[in-house]
């Protein structure tokens, strides 16, 4: 046989993996186990404190950690259990599972995280959430603006109170459709799921996952800095809403100002023609009027009302306060998916198996948390904490108040990029920057909003979160125009943040 009778194959080379950003978990074990070299090379220090445990300012000192290399060793070993319920001696400061005095692991904030797991997915299992958003798009479908405003400011909600995010995916084929058939594009519909629901998290006031951790870390109460947050939240979605608006009027008015253009099928489709509203029982009516008033409850049990009202962070609380934190919150939200259950009449089998699925599908956030609190152990134990905090002293020392807040701000752009998960990011961030609020003479409050505000801009567009990524891909949009419709919003966002943490800063 000749070689022409023989096909001819060319070896193709192997395509290289396509490099894909580790998960938030690979991220801290990696940043644990750099923090842990570090320490070897990081001289030990401490702070004087006052009588709250707060570093007092010009009164760091070296000291000896007193720590061998196995006792080195066993803290990394041991980061994630002292990261869920490691105990601090008092007199000595050291953390372990073993020793008697309070609590530094995170296994209050482990739980509430879990239950409010189990609680969202007994929201979704009764199906009341999806109809309500579908019945507004429905009923709305012919007044394009108000649509869009309706979509946002509901997501918008949701993100500020339980950090609605991930769960926008599952929007996408009602709303996509729906912007088409008014005369919009597809980034149309991509700016109304992602910006809706990301400028609520940005601007979370009572959100578990960003403010609720990051309170936490940084042993404030979790409505400290509410009034602020909350004015952050009314402005900055306003203007959100208000862009996309106004771009969705330019390509209705002129469809080659689309920035996506138009695939097949896209401008043949017709609002009138779209399907019957969706049915809200009464069950589904007295599911989402349950859920409003749980969180609703969830807010006045964590404000200070006596410090908001009076502007006195000293102020007496009133006789109505009850203060409540992680552990309440916790047993509140699983009582809570229980009674959702209940009014949803879904049974006990399939509301028992809800609420482990909820408790599941959340572990990794959770996990998250006391790996980073693990990073915190390991650089307590180790009295490096002080030390790198020291460092830091220098760069804001003798800044106004409203810069310092803009700092922290700026500061924590990069790591939020680094640390995609909100979580991890607060848990990790906030030992160092919560004490240098004190040196500033600056709430701790501010800091926490600062940095929520940076995690919560980067996650608008960083192709590292499932939400941007995902939705631009279930919209089928590409990444880069995305980036050009949004971009300008991000540089109004960014100074208009800046200016609130700012008026934050010095007048709080």
């Amino acid at each position: 046989m000749s070689t022409t009778d023989t096909p001819q194959t060319t070896e193709q080379p192997p395509r290289k993996p396509k490099f894909t950003f580790p998960s938030a978990l690979t991220v801290l074990a990696i940043v644990t186990i750099a923090v842990w070299l570090l320490a070897f090379l990081v001289p030990s220090g401490l702070y004087d404190r006052n009588d709250s445990g707060a570093p007092i300012q010009g009164t760091y000192h070296r000291v000896d950690s007193g720590q061998s290399f196995v006792d080195r060793l066993n803290d990394l070993f041991l980061a994630p259990v002292n990261g869920l319920y490691g105990i601090q001696d008092q007199k000595t400061g050291q953390v372990g599972p073993d020793l008697a005095g309070e609590l530094y692991g995170s296994a209050g904030v482990f739980l509430f995280v879990l239950a409010i797991g189990a609680f969202i997915t007994v929201v979704f299992a009764t199906g009341a959430l999806d109809r309500g958003i579908g019945r507004l798009a429905h009923r709305l479908r012919e007044r394009g603006a108000l649509l869009i405003a309706g979509i946002m400011v509901v997501f918008s909600v949701l993100g500020t109170v339980e950090g609605f995010a991930e769960e926008t995916l599952g929007f996408y084929g009602l709303i996509v459709p729906l912007m088409l058939a008014l005369g919009y594009d597809r980034m149309v519909a991509v700016g109304t799921i992602i910006l809706g629901a990301g400028i609520g998290v940005l601007c979370s006031t009572v959100n578990p996952f960003a403010t609720g951790v990051a309170s936490s870390a940084a042993d404030i109460s979790l409505g400290d800095g509410i009034v602020l947050r909350f004015v952050m939240w009314v402005v900055l979605t306003a203007v959100t809403v208000a862009y996309v608006i106004r771009y969705a009027r330019r390509v209705q008015r002129n469809p080659e100002r689309s920035l996506t253009g138009f695939l097949p099928g896209d401008r043949d489709q017709d609002a009138a023609s779209e399907a019957e509203e969706p049915e809200l029982t009464g069950l589904h009516k007295a599911v989402l009027v349950t859920m409003g008033l749980v969180f609703a409850f969830m807010i006045f049990s964590v404000v200070p009302w006596a410090s908001a009202l009076t502007g006195d962070a000293d102020a007496k609380p009133y006789g109505f306060e009850l203060g409540w934190s992680f552990p309440q919150l916790a047993a509140l939200f699983l009582c809570a998916a229980v009674l959702i259950g209940l009014v949803a009449r879904l049974g006990e089998q399939k509301l028992s198996s809800m609420i482990i699925q909820g408790a599941a599908d959340f572990i990794s956030p959770a996990l998250v948390i006391v790996l980073a609190r693990g990073v915190t152990v390991i650089m307590n134990n180790s009295k490096i904490t002080d030390t790198v905090l020291h460092s830091i002293e220098g760069i804001v020392k003798g800044t106004s108040s409203g810069v310092f807040a803009i700092i922290v701000f700026v500061v924590n752009l990069p790591l939020a990029f680094l640390i995609p998960s909100t979580s991890g990011h607060a848990t990790l961030a906030m030992p160092i920057l919560a004490p240098l609020a004190d040196f500033a003479g600056v709430s701790r409050a501010v800091v926490v909003t600062s940095w929520q505000a940076a995690s919560g801009w980067m996650n608008l567009w960083v192709p590292t979160t499932a939400v941007t990524i995902g939705g631009v891909a279930l919209a089928k949009v590409g990444y880069d125009k995305y980036l050009r419709f949004v971009w300008p919003l991000l540089a109004l966002l960014f100074l208009m943040i800046c200016g609130f943490v700012a008026f934050g800063a010095v007048f709080t």
